[in-house]
């Protein structure tokens, strides 16, 4: 038996770019929507096509994807009070952007009718019937295919009018439903109410109501929207509209990203096609990034830190059994666990990393003193939960066959301000490959950048990878500004290639220590994890280094 549907309505597109610095062009909606449409979500809100040109361009441009699942939805009000549909311009619009669905949207608070529309009751209940008859009736060419539209009726603040007024919000729904609405989506457009409250009135909405579809549209004012819809769906809705991630005015809407794996692995509803939940943390992720929105680490089910483990006693239970600090498998949404290591690990946090890179729990001999330094460490001011590529250097260098690429003898840096020159840094490092020693000068726009300048002159011609090493973020840490500029420094550096990005950690007094302990780290690690080297050679091969070197100083 097929489990229960539910369909899922996006209304990102409009809804989520009410949210407070998200801004999409017509393109980003388009990425978007071809998203949505691989995810398996059934109905994309593309906007209001009365409202803005970027709207009425996308509902133009929609036309040409090849969309499989989703069927793309206009929204709109219902027509002015004292106008007929058919004068409305509002009305017009929403025939013209030819889309298989039409959303309108209208009163069903009396507080609304009088002191927002300014409209007798009557008067509001005409408009609701009239503008979804006007909707329903007219049919859509697309293609030069006929087609008779979906129309969903938003009932707005409908939980806050069935509050202060029960009738009158059952007769909003009655207009909705003589105008012939193929479903009813009941609103918490404040985002007030409380989710018992919610299931209380859906059932009774769907006792007045038998047949009709209805849904849930959910705002999360009081941090409940996600649990206020999963309570309509208890209750009988079978129609649920949200945002991904959560984007929207205010406090934002009901997050998608959350209902649909509550939905199906915790309610064992069907949400989404077979097989599409493991796209959803990549989907997520990927919205985000077009809207330009860092993803909130500890956003459930697909956050970074959804599923990541710090404490020791949590990780060794985790070695033994997977189940015993996570609710579901990641895998599930397409996500994975992480292992952070910190002041709290304990043994299973390093050998879970260890494992990561492909040691063998025998071949680290000195665990115990790893763990201890990294405890010493953070006490200092390091913090390697973000910075895991220093604890694999770490761990590599607890090996007793390990050959670091290279090895920091001396550095010096000089920053100084010249006439008719300004701002000047030169950095002098000396170092040593196998079995010599290069001792190079480069300049900078700054310190750091002088460091690794100076680096990559002496480290290249044995490494021409390292020309593919990147910079990509480079964060610095006040720990204790009572201290003045005497203070702890903590220096957290992201350097990335063509396929790969990792993260290291310095720390001092000194910002110039500071960022050349996370610099080397993040060179050594780059060039250790190439897959020679992971099997126990150097790029170039450790053993013949010196041979190579000598050649190429020779040329």
């Amino acid at each position: 038996m097929d489990n229960p549907r539910v369909w899922l309505y996006d209304t990102t597109l409009r809804d989520g770019t009410q949210g407070e610095g998200i801004s999409l062009s017509v393109d980003d909606k388009l990425k978007i929507t071809h998203l949505l449409d691989r995810l398996g979500v059934r109905y994309v809100e593309g906007g209001w096509p009365g409202s803005n040109p970027k709207d009425i361009e996308y509902f133009r441009r929609v036309r040409e994807l090849n969309l499989v699942q989703v069927q793309v939805a206009a929204f709109g009000s219902t027509c002015r009070v004292g106008s007929q549909p058919g004068d409305d311009t509002n009305m017009q619009a929403l025939l013209e952007a030819d889309t298989p669905v039409v959303t309108v949207v209208g009163k069903s608070s009396m507080l609304h009718v009088h002191d927002v529309l300014r409209a007798t009751p009557e008067e509001n209940l005409r408009i609701i019937r009239e503008s979804v008859a006007y909707l329903k009736e007219k049919p859509g060419f697309f293609r030069k295919t006929r087609f008779l539209r979906e129309v969903i009726y938003d009932a707005e603040h409908f939980f806050d009018g069935y509050k202060a007024d029960p009738l009158y919000a059952m007769a909003t729904l009655q207009a909705a439903v003589g105008g012939g609405a193929d479903t009813l989506v009941l609103c918490d457009t404040n985002g007030g109410s409380m989710d018992w409250e919610i299931e209380t009135t859906v059932r009774e909405v769907q006792s007045a109501f038998p047949g009709v579809p209805l849904g849930i549209h959910a705002h999360d004012d009081n941090g409940l929207a996600v649990a206020n819809s999963l309570a309509a769906v208890r209750a009988g809705a079978t129609h649920v509209q949200g945002t991904m991630n959560g984007y929207g005015e205010r406090c934002g809407n009901a997050n998608l990203c959350t209902l649909i794996p509550n939905l199906e692995l915790k309610m064992g509803m069907m949400a989404l096609p077979q097989g599409r939940l493991v796209h959803l943390t990549r989907v997520a992720r990927a919205v985000a990034a077009i809207a330009n929105q860092p993803l909130y680490r500890q956003a459930a089910y697909v956050g970074h830190s959804a599923f990541a483990h710090k404490g020791g006693i949590h990780v060794a239970a985790m070695r033994r059994n997977p189940q015993s600090y996570q609710h579901i498998d990641p895998a599930l949404v397409g996500n994975r666990p992480r292992i952070l290591v910190s002041e709290l690990s304990g043994r299973g946090n390093l050998l879970s990393k260890a494992e990561e890179i492909g040691i063998a729990p025998q071949e680290i001999e000195a665990l115990p003193e790893v763990l201890q330094t990294i405890k010493r460490l953070e006490h200092q001011g390091f913090t390697f939960e973000g910075a895991e590529a220093s604890v694999k250097v770490l761990l590599r260098r607890s090996q007793s066959d390990y050959i670091p690429p290279f090895e920091m003898l001396d550095f010096m840096v000089v920053v100084e301000h010249r006439e008719g020159r300004g701002l000047f840094a030169e950095a002098t490092i000396k170092i040593r490959v196998g079995n010599q020693i290069f001792h190079t000068v480069a300049e900078g726009n700054g310190p750091v950048n002088a460091l690794d300048a100076a680096l990559r002159k002496a480290l290249t011609p044995v490494y021409p990878h390292l020309a593919q090493f990147n910079l990509a973020d480079y964060k610095v840490h006040i720990l204790d500004g009572d201290h003045g500029t005497a203070a702890t420094t903590r220096v957290l550096i992201d350097m990335q290639n063509e396929t790969h990005r990792w993260s290291t950690v310095g720390a001092s007094a000194n910002i110039i220590e500071a960022s050349w302990i996370a610099l080397a780290d993040a060179v050594e690690y780059g060039l250790s994890r190439d897959d020679s080297c992971e099997k126990g050679s150097s790029p170039v091969g450790i053993r013949e280094m010196g041979d190579i070197i000598a050649e190429r100083i020779g040329d």
